[in-house]
């Protein structure tokens, strides 16, 4: 595929973020990704908080950023990397689908993917009547039942979101609902959810079609069942990190650590976004992580072409 200056792993907001800064300083940049841009804003049906745009939806502003990847004419490829390799002042790296790509520098930017709970019954009902995207799946729940397990903001707004669509919604977490209040009083105002505090799943029911849940309290021992025809579950996120876990930067829990300048401790490897070890895991300090590492990418670069002086 040829040799860049950065070769950018994911094409989430940090990625995307990096790429334009990176390519803003006439960097030849590549941004790869295994699926389609956007990351976990694709799966998001509103965004609130991110300045200047009021209330939109996560996959609209992916594409906006996308869409200024490609204004600014970086390249964009599909691929999964697996490993890689340093050869003298370049980087490596190795795919999955074959091909290897080379750069002088590197920006992993992989992101997180959604933790699962563990319990009975939940990998017969995995990808299909459980799901972790409310946006994507959310639609066939019109007029049904629906159960949304954990507490935190993505849980508290797409059940929100849920509630629109749904004749009911359950929403049950292992503590109590940890969001924002404004988010979380809405719900709590909706006539159509109820909520289920401090209780832990024990299992997933049913056989060939999806009945529900079974939960205990922690607080009393008291067993609930709650039926319902679908679930959405979000109870935290998991890196995705294993296949740099070679290069020594990634802390106790799979995340790369990096210092204030994104990098690493590899030399012209660097981390930005959800990947990386860090305070709070939001579009905007992702775009911040990306358009940092971009310009410690530039002055890495300037510094290997004047032969590392």
């Amino acid at each position: 595929m040829g040799q860049y200056d950065v070769a950018i792993i994911g094409a989430g907001p940090a990625g995307m973020t990096a790429a334009i800064y990176a390519a803003r300083a006439n960097l030849k940049v590549l941004l790869l990704d295994k699926l389609a841009p956007g990351g976990q804003v694709v799966n998001t049906y509103e965004i609130q908080n991110y300045t200047g745009m009021g209330t939109i939806n996560g996959a609209e502003l992916a594409i906006k950023m996308f869409e200024h990847t490609q204004e600014l004419e970086v390249d964009f490829d599909y691929g999964t990397v697996n490993a890689i390799q340093s050869k003298g002042n370049m980087k490596k790296l190795i795919c999955e689908e074959g091909q290897s790509i080379e750069a002088m520098a590197v920006i992993i930017a992989t992101g997180t993917k959604p933790r699962m709970l563990g319990v009975p019954g939940e990998l017969n009902f995995a990808g299909a009547t459980i799901s972790w995207c409310a946006i994507c799946d959310g639609p066939h729940y019109r007029n049904k039942k629906v159960i949304v397990i954990g507490g935190g903001n993505s849980a508290v707004e797409e059940a929100i979101y849920l509630a629109s669509l749904a004749e009911e919604v359950t929403v049950v977490t292992l503590f109590n609902l940890t969001a924002d209040l404004i988010a979380c009083d809405k719900l709590r105002a909706l006539p159509n959810v109820k909520v289920y505090e401090y209780y832990d799943i024990l299992e997933f029911l049913g056989t060939d079609k999806f009945a529900g849940l079974r939960a205990k309290s922690t607080k009393t021992g008291e067993e609930l069942t709650v039926q319902g025809d679908g679930a959405f579950e979000y109870i935290g996120l998991k890196p995705t990190a294993e296949a740099f876990n070679e290069l020594g930067i990634l802390n106790q829990y799979g995340y790369i650590e990096t210092d204030a300048f994104m990098a690493t401790k590899v030399p012209g490897i660097y981390g930005a976004g959800d990947i990386t070890s860090k305070y709070l895991r939001q579009v905007i300090t992702a775009c911040s992580d990306g358009a940092i590492a971009a310009q410690s990418v530039a002055k890495y670069i300037e510094k290997q072409s004047r032969g590392g002086d």
